[in-house]
């Protein structure tokens, strides 16, 4: 059953987006469907995706210790890089 949804988006997005959807050969809620779709079926899919070749050749090549807290590490290393 689709039901109506009215959005607020800048009037310049809503151009770009739809020709996008035209040169896509698509319907502008088409696209925004499908986008809703995969990004909500992403969250569920998270435990059950199978990693990348690249995630693959990664795995093990770091031990962290037991305390070691990424996001701090993250939030350092991204603070140093910008500020």
């Amino acid at each position: 059953m689709n039901t109506k949804l009215t959005l607020t988006i800048e009037q310049s997005i809503i151009e770009k987006a739809k020709k996008y959807a035209l040169k896509k050969e698509r319907s502008l809620s088409d696209l925004i469907e499908n986008y809703l779709k995969a990004i909500t079926s992403s969250e569920q899919d998270d435990d059950q995706k199978e990693d990348t070749p690249a995630v693959k050749s990664l795995k093990g090549s770091f031990k962290a210790t037991e305390d070691f807290d990424y996001k701090k590490e993250l939030s350092d290393r991204l603070a140093k890089k910008y500020l």
